[in-house]
């Protein structure tokens, strides 16, 4: 990882053996912890990191900072992967404040089995903490994604430090592009909170913003403007791409065969189509793959009395990452009394703004000739709705 200019030092760590982020999300680069120090009169230390990495960001900052005795911890987000080593770095250096926002300042003592009370700066919008050259600017930030967030701002090196804002997964020895992973990111993580995010962006719009640090993945500059255009468009619901994800869940291969059957349909009629099974694949994917793309089709089978078990956690997923303005449509499968389509109308009818196009196609067991013409019907609705997207 890159310095941000001279005087603001990179001293975050890589992780490469961790495997799921925040226990659910498959890690196939590794993460980063970020953190900065800028050197000025006084230093403030952007951010700890994850107690995994502690004794290597303690020599990252010893290396730095040298016989330097460090004036703040700005805290920007509790989140566990950034303040994992805050008590370690309190005792080391006692003379230290921690600035904070007021919601931080009452959580602190839940991260850490020390009394810094007396110790806590507590900061709201629009205060600022002058380092002698540098003047830091606090941006609230609640609810991206924890309440107590905020962001900071360095106007000489024209910086937004923007806590889990702007962040991807992916260590420092992955230069994989910020894209790869920064959707599926931001849409299982920040993705409920887009009127808080949409929030925070029009503060932003009142910053000349030359480079963003996020407190994972690369710092972002050149022109920061593309990343905060996916943000704009991320954070209002609205669809990234003209294209149709097709999730299926199959117990026998019949219900993979339909899928494959609906893709072939739309791919000649000139649609891009991705294709996820629910049972094998990366559920963080099919979610982002949801909101990228403006339809979904859904084929699955009832088990137990009930949906597919993936299924249902597909549509879990979507009801709590308050997922909305998008067209479905559905392929229920059944051999006797199939009841899998009302059934995903029904838990889609819990989103907002939802589509469910007619017909919805149901097969008993497995696709049979005769079913061709409402997977033809199907195909053709989902094409028109593009059309008028």
């Amino acid at each position: 990882m890159m310095n941000i200019s001279d005087d603001i030092k990179y001293v975050g760590c890589d992780d490469s053996t961790l495997d799921l982020f925040e226990g659910q999300y498959k890690l196939n680069y590794g993460v980063t912890y970020n953190s900065y120090v800028i050197l000025d009169e006084k230093i403030a230390i952007m951010d700890t990191v994850d107690k995994r990495t502690t004794d290597e960001w303690i020599s990252n900052l010893e290396n730095v900072l040298g016989d330097k005795i460090p004036d703040y911890l700005v805290v920007q987000h509790l989140e566990p992967d950034h303040s994992g080593s805050m008590q370690v770095l309190a005792q080391k250096y006692p003379g230290m404040d921690i600035v904070c926002s007021e919601r931080a300042a009452a959580m602190v003592p839940q991260f850490v089995n020390m009394d810094l009370s007396k110790r806590i700066i507590s900061v709201k919008e629009g205060d600022t903490l002058t380092l002698g050259n540098h003047t830091l600017t606090f941006i609230m930030a609640p609810m991206v994604h924890w309440p107590e967030v905020m962001m900071t701002y360095d106007a000489v090196s024209k910086t937004l430090f923007s806590a889990d804002g702007f962040g991807t997964f992916g260590d420092s020895r992955n230069r994989i592009s910020w894209i790869v992973e920064a959707r599926r990111y931001y849409f299982n993580i920040i993705g409920k909170y887009g009127t808080s995010v949409q929030n925070v962006l029009k503060k932003a719009e009142n910053l000349d913003i030359k480079n963003i640090a996020p407190l994972h993945g690369p710092a972002l500059g050149k022109d920061v403007s593309e990343y905060i255009e996916y943000y704009k468009k991320w954070s209002s619901y609205e669809p990234e791409k003209s294209g149709v994800l097709i999730a299926y869940a199959s117990p026998h291969g019949n219900t993979k065969e339909a899928a494959l059957y609906m893709k072939k349909l739309l791919e000649d009629r000139g649609e891009k189509v991705v294709v996820i099974d629910l049972n094998r694949g990366d559920m963080a994917r099919a979610v982002e793959g949801a909101f990228c793309f403006d339809r979904t089709v859904i084929a699955g089978t009832t088990y137990d009395g009930a949906l597919f078990p993936s299924v249902m956690d597909f549509l879990y997923h979507l009801q709590v990452k308050n997922f909305q303005k998008r067209t479905f449509g559905i392929i229920e499968n059944g051999s006797w009394a199939p009841s899998s389509g009302r059934r995903i109308k029904d838990e889609l009818g819990k989103m907002k703004e939802i589509t469910v196009l007619d017909p919805i196609v149901s097969i008993r067991t497995q696709k049979k000739p005769a079913d061709d013409s409402q997977f033809a019907a199907l195909a053709d609705a989902l094409v028109m709705a593009g059309k008028n997207n």
